[in-house]
């Protein structure tokens, strides 16, 4: 009596579970390490841009203060062009806008060579002047379509969104958005302060700097 042959169904069975098992692990692989690294801080682009009417008179005195004030961002930003767009239509005001503003711009400092007139199309001929560059914003996740409930948590006890919030702080108060993409070089240590607080050290003095007087004695004092 011949009983079947179920060694290639088993040898069968053996590889499918070993390739389902490659496959699970692959995908762990791609899950986050900790709950908090599906959060990262990240940066997109966007533009800091102004909009200047125009005048038959030319910029406005608050129209200059306006150009001062993008100067000023322009030159934290570590931007390289300043960019002032036109409107289309040949508008002979709307034309002597633009290089006006290009001369109050270059007039505050920045070089020539990095403001650039562009054309944009408008809906009229005398539509707004624009004027900005290309920055960086932290982009700010939206925790509102994170999962909430506390049945869905996964196997290690962490809700889908656990730490949300914290990236979408941490976006919102960052000065400068280029930190994220670059970190800023360490400033060198100072010596100097260091080697004055040995100094003390060994001679028996108080290492530490001297208290206000608003500190010392009872904290009563400061509330009288």
């Amino acid at each position: 009596m011949r009983f079947p042959v179920r060694t290639p169904i088993l040898l069968i069975s053996t590889l499918a579970l070993g390739l389902s098992g490659c496959a699970g692990s692959a995908s762990l692989n791609d899950m986050p390490v900790t709950p908090l690294s599906q959060y990262v801080l990240q940066v997109e682009p966007d533009v800091d841009r102004i909009a200047l009417a125009v005048h038959d008179h030319g910029l406005s005195a608050n129209q200059q203060d306006a150009l001062r004030s993008l100067v000023g961002r322009f030159a934290a930003s570590q931007a390289s062009v300043l960019r002032i767009e036109a409107p289309s239509g040949n508008d002979p005001v709307a034309a002597a806008q633009a290089y006006a503003t290009r001369d109050a711009i270059q007039a505050m400092g920045v070089p020539g060579d990095r403001i650039q007139i562009v054309g944009y199309h408008a809906p009229d001929a005398r539509a707004p002047v624009l004027a900005g560059f290309e920055v960086l914003r932290a982009y700010i996740p939206d925790c509102s379509t994170e999962p909430r409930s506390p049945r869905a948590r996964t196997p290690d006890g962490k809700t889908g969104g656990f730490g949300c919030s914290v990236t979408a702080n941490m976006a919102a108060q960052i000065a400068n958005p280029q930190d994220i993409r670059t970190p800023r070089s360490l400033q060198p240590a100072d010596s100097g302060r260091a080697a004055v607080v040995f100094a003390r050290y060994r001679q028996g003095q108080t290492t530490a700097a001297p208290q206000e007087t608003l500190v010392r004695g009872r904290v009563a004092e400061a509330v009288e």
